[in-house]
């Protein structure tokens, strides 16, 4: 949960021209979904969300392109809002399973132009069948809708089977991470076949694509888990202004920022030679459900807050100094020859410089799932990173974290997962479908 190095100004997104097609608006009725989304949705993340049709800021309501060199919700500049899907497959015919994913493919794209899932609409359709879009998304904006997929360790082999003829694609660095200290993990809240990140500036817009992701899947895939997450908790552009955690500190300040093409080259997209062919282009996404020890928190001092995480609550700025965006000095020291960014502040233990130079992209969010029964809010951070090899860059990191870091105390690991997120779709390929290059 280290924190962002933009610049404090009004977002300005990525965001693509919108395509011709037909609208929401012209797509009338609603239809039923895999109850473990609805009930996922039905925690609360829906409730006072704050429409992007209601902003005065145009460029938050507009498309970002669905295709290029590599996957929109990368490096694309962060939304507000996200709804992360895992899905089990539950069959072993890969035709069905290729057939599922050109169907994704071509809602996704549509969807993410603010379009309906399927061409026509309700026009013509029959009134005696479901209708082809669910609805609730109708007459609102594309809203900068990302949907990034990735594939799991078990998708390409699991209890010992090549379900689907790609067991030798697999990569060396999507295994299951190590056990680190500090975590109490659920089985029911990790890994999985596939991943489909939904991020959008309107959580009613990602919750509708991942709704008809999961529709139309039926008989092919079911939902494992489901996380809702609001307000974003890293800065992906420098445009973007640094956002705050639930603990109430500015986050993300040292991220990765999509300008920054040599760093993004070197940290995130795989390169051709460092694995197999097919994921050339992509990337690696590691989660962390990391929930927090609120209450504690919030009964802690300001001098103690600042001393674990090694940054001032108001400003953001390093401990020692005054402005959010100084770079860390880690020799700064008190009258007392003590450090001011302590030896187990969570900033030190993250930094470039106690890591020999790893760096990762970030892209996590808030959550609040209720309570845990014993009077706690069940509330933390969705942690999402986008790296090149996790072996070298998340394990080394989240090993340095786990045994050392003073904001232990205060939070614990509950899930995990890590995927194989495909190269991008290239314009003008009409053949190419989400995971192309892994079945070719």
């Amino acid at each position: 949960m280290s924190s962002p190095r933009s610049n404090p100004a009004a977002p300005e997104p990525q965001a693509g021209q919108q395509n011709a097609g037909l609208s929401r608006r012209k797509l009338f009725g609603a239809a039923g979904v895999t109850a473990a989304v609805v009930g996922a949705a039905s925690a609360g993340a829906l409730a006072g969300r704050a429409s992007a049709a209601s902003t005065s800021t145009a460029g938050l309501q507009s498309p970002v392109e669905f295709r290029g060199e590599h996957q929109a919700g990368i490096v694309t500049a962060q939304q507000d809002r996200m709804n992360f899907v895992v899905f089990d497959v539950t069959t072993d015919r890969r035709e069905d399973v290729i057939g599922l994913l050109k169907q994704w493919t071509e809602m996704a794209e549509r969807m993410a132009r603010g379009e309906e899932t399927v061409a026509g609409g309700a026009v013509d359709h029959n009134p005696y069948a479901p209708p082809p879009d669910t609805g609730e998304a109708l007459g609102l904006p594309a809203s900068q809708l990302t949907l990034t997929i990735g594939f799991g360790p078990s998708f390409f082999r699991k209890d010992g089977k090549d379900r689907f003829g790609i067991a030798d694609k697999l990569p060396k660095q999507l295994a299951k991470l190590p056990k680190f200290a500090n975590e109490t993990m659920d089985p029911n809240k990790s890994y999985g076949d596939i991943c489909v990140q939904a991020c959008a500036n309107d959580p009613q817009v990602a919750f509708h694509a991942v709704r008809n992701l999961a529709r139309v899947g039926f008989g092919t895939v079911a939902v494992r888990y489901a996380q809702l997450g609001f307000g974003r908790t890293s800065s992906t552009t420098q445009e973007q202004a640094t956002p705050r955690n639930l603990f109430g500190f500015k986050d993300g300040t040292a991220n990765l920022k999509a300008e920054e093409t040599d760093k993004i080259n070197q940290f995130v997209w795989v390169a051709d030679g460092d694995g197999p062919d097919w994921l050339t282009g992509g990337s690696y996404l590691v989660t962390r459900r990391i929930r927090m020890r609120i209450e504690n928190w919030d009964r802690t001092t300001l001098l103690e807050q600042e001393r674990v995480i090694g940054r001032q609550k108001g400003s953001g700025a390093p401990n020692g100094l005054t402005d959010e965006f100084e770079e860390l000095n880690l020799d700064l020291r008190d009258d007392k020859e003590a450090p001011l960014i302590d030896v187990d502040a969570h900033v030190r233990l993250v930094s470039p410089e106690n890591l020999g130079g790893i760096e990762i992209m970030r892209r996590g969010y808030n959550f609040t799932d209720g309570t845990d029964g014993f009077g706690h809010l069940d509330a933390g951070l969705f942690f999402i990173a986008f790296v090149r090899d996790p072996i070298t860059q998340f394990i080394p990191m989240q090993a340095e974290m786990s045994r050392k870091d003073a904001m232990n105390e205060y939070i614990t690991h509950t899930g995990t997962a890590i995927f194989a997120c495909p190269p991008g779709l290239r314009e003008g390929d009409e053949s190419a479908y989400w995971g192309s290059t892994l079945f070719a």
